[in-house]
């Protein structure tokens, strides 16, 4: 994360000697990334982090389901509320779509997720609705609907969903690390005046948690070559402090700061994270283009570099008028597209444009998951070729 959080009981030196009320040393676990050459995080454990009792492989298709190649090439669409994906927010997801770069997943359900350290990739994850405390060792974070939440690789943490409503999340897994874009930055690391969000936006941690619960306990961790379960002496929530640059966060998609032009401005103004490999873009309501002779909707397009993902939260969508919430579109490189038969017409009526939307845009080819011969839409790329329900003529 772009800036630095000190949590919980932390003493006045680094890796000097730091005791409980009995004379005990809290031991030190140093978190960094880029082989400690980019942002870290020193916490303070109750209990050694790495007394490991068993270690044994698991069977867990959500986390290592391959993909199959994308042939034939079509622009497709998905209903994600249409999938049977019960469970909890990590052994309950669906691959939709993934790349060497990129795993883009659905989840749903209301059960607690087994503790978890992914060790392959930072997460982000969006909540499109419904409530959770993600715990991590780094403390409780509440999330709610329209967040992002940002998950560092290697981080033990489970999702506990709240009873009330559905959670419902899209799972982003980067090979690298998920960042903010370099150029809403300073040159020593401050959001700029120009950044669509600024620090206040971003929410971590701010206690330690710490469980009652110190006997055996099971994490399962995704790596390279699959997912195994370990089996710790000690519970690993037993974090007293912690300062750093690496956490987990949180950012509301409400919380986004659209950029206006008098013409069409394209989705790089929407730009909200970055990693190796792909870009993550907000669209958010806000005025249309406001020169006169300006067409609010987005002209036919091939990006020739990128697979474009769009997933549709709420909102009326002003070229697609048919899309409802939980859509997915794909959209591959090799197919222009753009509006439906009468959008561009329908948008000159227009004087804001109402939707919440994510989009992802990957600069290698996509696969496709197995969700998506599940939920798709088979005549989708036949869209163009005749009238979409509600658009005007």
């Amino acid at each position: 994360m772009t800036y630095y959080r000190r949590v919980g009981q932390v003493p006045p030196k680094r890796h000097s000697q730091f005791r409980d009320e009995h004379g005990r040393l809290y031991a030190e676990e140093l978190i960094g990334e880029e082989g400690f050459f980019h942002d870290s995080s020193l916490l303070y454990h109750v209990n050694t982090p790495n007394v490991l009792l068993e270690a044994c492989p698991v069977d867990v298709p959500a986390l290592t389901s391959a993909a199959v190649p994308h042939s034939p090439l079509l622009p497709r669409r998905m209903q994600l509320h249409d999938l049977e994906a019960p469970g909890d927010p990590v052994t309950g997801r669906r691959t939709v779509v993934a790349n060497d770069d990129v795993r883009i997943s659905y989840s749903t359900g209301n059960r607690p997720s087994p503790l978890f350290r992914d060790a392959c990739s930072d997460e982000l994850v969006f909540v499109e609705s419904g409530a959770a405390v993600l715990e991590s060792v780094y403390g409780a974070l509440d999330v709610g609907t329209g967040d992002y939440v940002v998950i560092p690789k290697g981080t033990v943490h489970r999702w506990v969903p709240g009873h009330d409503l559905e959670l419902r999340l899209l799972v982003i897994e980067s090979r690298g690390h998920v960042r903010v874009p370099n150029r809403y930055l300073s040159p020593r690391g401050q959001l700029l005046e120009t950044a669509p969000y600024h620090e206040r936006d971003f929410r971590g941690p701010d206690a330690p948690l710490v469980v009652d619960d110190d006997g055996p306990t099971d994490v399962l961790v995704r790596h390279r070559d699959g997912v195994t379960r370990h089996t710790f002496r000690h519970h690993p929530f037993d974090v007293i402090g912690w300062d750093g640059c690496v956490y987990p966060y949180a950012f509301s998609i409400y919380d986004f700061e659209p950029l206006v032009k008098r013409f069409h401005a394209p989705p790089p103004v929407n730009e909200t994270f970055s990693a190796p490999g792909f870009v993550v873009c907000s669209f958010c309501p806000r005025p249309v283009d406001f020169d006169p002779t300006a067409i609010p909707a987005p002209y036919a397009h091939s990006a020739v570099d990128c697979d474009e993902v769009m997933f549709f939260v709420s909102g009326a969508y002003t070229i697609r008028p048919d899309v409802r919430p939980g859509t997915m579109t794909f959209h591959p490189a090799g197919f222009a597209h753009g509006p439906a038969p009468g959008g561009i017409e329908a948008s000159l009526q227009k004087s804001v444009h109402e939707e919440y939307a994510v989009m992802i845009d990957t600069f290698a080819p996509l696969s496709m998951g197995d969700a998506m011969e599940e939920c798709a839409e088979p005549d989708y790329y036949l869209g163009w070729s005749r009238p979409v329900p509600g658009a005007s003529s």
